[in-house]
């Protein structure tokens, strides 16, 4: 066990026996001692008390938390209960690691973390004949302004107990229900804007294990939407990020990381271990993966995607034989067809909205309610309010679909993407040689940044593919938009349409601005 309490002095050395390691170069400890004194007022001696089966739980997730994070070799901490007299040690903790300033920073996450989300509290008995159980937290901010003192003070109030009675209360789920959901096992890929209010929903309501993916990093974009995290979070991980949240929302809970970009190959060991997976992603590429290691597993996905004002909605049950993303559209539809939210924008309710219908339909689902999605996309446009409804049969080839290898990611999805990028100093260089040259970004983008250079066309992507372009097929043509990665994509489509001579710009606008100042022809 790497956290435990005792009831007996602690032993320093005999302590840190459990951690040596040859392998280890650092090692850092710390100790807490009973100090006489706390706001003025002089301590004789305290007593520290425990809720223990629920502390011990925090304190083991903290513990292993810091060796994750940290990259350390072994890591423990003991805090005592019972009395204490004044300075008897009351609280020790130790990591080793391979180097030292790995063994400095978990030390010290480990016992920071400790004071706050770990269920001990103490009574502090005075001078004066008084005594009385003290605020952890008030505690705590007065040591973080007392940098002059030798010995770490520390006190704690008990941590509440999650309280699910409001929606026990409800005939469809009472005890019974909340049963089914503390042995429920979701996994979230994705915690960005429809992530954040599916994993919050799902943890608040006490699903009893919840897998987090994602491999991004917090950018201060993302917080209008993203409102879990904090400004200054703002280059951390988001799975770390999102996993301290949920445990500080509910502390009973099981959450599992996975700071990895799921793929092809990833993706059946992850969720083999869990009874429903949530797609909270942006790009098409790993929705259609997803649903076809889902069907192969027959695991029930749910799919969401946002686009500006609107979004969609889609249960796959293949474990009943269900429609799946294939049944709709046999091939996965090009990542940069349709702009994200970086490129096309987006208010951040609507995401947040699209999210939170993802947890009421698993909570759906987990607790066998009625009104499930089924056979069927629905689609919102929240300016209008608008509800659409779209049959989602099976296909009669949806076996083929489901058992050929899943969608491509990364540089297999680019394949031949070599040939259809050309590069230009200038835009100016691209007509020279014969091309009409396609501004496909959309209007918010060329009144943030203009083309550099008059004789261009002007067509967004969607009219590009799904209006009417009046583009001869005979034509020569290059393609460009912020930075290449929507323009490629929209030249691979019209390739497979009969454009003979379609192409992209490498690197997009931002390529050609780097290069020279923006032309006035």
């Amino acid at each position: 066990m790497t956290f435990r309490f005792s009831s007996t002095p602690l032993d320093e050395t005999a302590l840190r026996i459990g951690l040596d390691d040859p392998a280890c170069g650092g090692y850092a400890a710390f100790e807490g001692w009973v100090r006489d004194h706390n706001e003025g007022r002089r301590v004789l001696r305290l007593e520290y008390e425990a809720f223990e089966p629920l502390a011990i739980r925090e304190g083991e997730r903290i513990i292993a938390e810091a060796i994750v994070r940290f990259g350390v070799e072994h890591a423990a901490c003991v805090h005592r209960i019972g009395a204490l007299e004044i300075g008897e040690k009351a609280v020790w903790v130790g990591v080793t690691a391979r180097h030292r300033d790995e063994a400095f920073r978990a030390c010290r996450y480990i016992i920071d973390e400790v004071k706050h989300r770990v269920p001990i509290w103490k009574k502090e008995h005075y001078e004066s004949g008084d005594c009385g159980w003290v605020n952890c937290e008030r505690c705590a901010e007065h040591a973080a302004h007392d940098h002059d003192h030798k010995h770490e003070h520390h006190s704690h109030v008990a941590a509440p107990v999650p309280d699910y009675s409001r929606q026990i209360a409800l005939k469809e789920v009472g005890p019974a229900g909340q049963e089914k959901l503390r042995r429920a096992a979701v996994l979230v890929v994705g915690c960005g804007g429809l992530g954040v209010p599916a994993m919050t929903y799902l943890a608040a309501a006490g699903v009893g294990r919840i897998g987090l993916v994602d491999g991004d990093r917090l950018e201060a974009s993302n917080l209008h939407r993203q409102t879990l995290y904090s400004l200054t979070d703002v280059g951390k991980p988001k799975v770390e990020l999102a996993a301290a949240r949920l445990h500080a929302l509910n502390p009973e809970i099981d959450i599992r990381t996975h700071p990895v970009r799921i793929d092809a190959e990833t993706a059946p060991e992850i969720i083999e271990s869990y009874g429903l997976v949530i797609d909270c992603t942006d790009n098409f590429a790993t929705k259609f993966m997803l649903n076809d290691a889902c069907v192969r597993l027959r695991k029930p996905v749910i799919f969401s995607s946002v686009y500006q004002y609107e979004g969609q909605l889609q249960l796959v049950r293949p474990e009943r034989g269900g429609a799946c993303l294939r049944c709709l559209w046999p091939e996965a539809t090009r990542d940069g067809l349709v702009g994200n939210c970086a490129e096309a924008g987006v208010l951040g309710p609507v995401p947040g909205t699209f999210g939170t219908l993802q947890a009421l339909e698993a909570l759906k689902l987990l607790l066998d309610l009625p009104g499930q999605l089924s056979e069927e996309l629905l689609v919102l446009d929240l300016l209008t309010l608008a509800v659409t409804r779209v049959r989602a049969r099976r296909a009669a080839d949806c076996p083929e679909h489901a058992l050929r290898e899943p969608a491509a990611t990364g540089d297999a999805a680019h394949a031949g993407a070599s040939e259809l990028e050309l590069f230009f100093d200038s835009l100016e260089q691209a007509l020279a040689a014969g091309f009409e040259v396609v501004d496909i970004r959309e209007p918010q983008e060329l009144a943030r940044l203009a083309t550099p250079c008059a004789r261009v066309r002007h067509l967004p992507v969607a009219q590009l593919l799904h209006g009417q372009a009046d583009m001869p097929r005979t034509g020569r043509y290059l393609l460009v938009c912020a930075s290449g990665r929507r323009s490629l994509p929209a030249a691979q489509e019209l390739r497979s349409r009969g454009y003979g001579e379609v192409f992209s710009l490498r690197g997009g606008i931002a390529a050609i601005t780097r290069r020279g100042a923006p032309s006035t022809v």
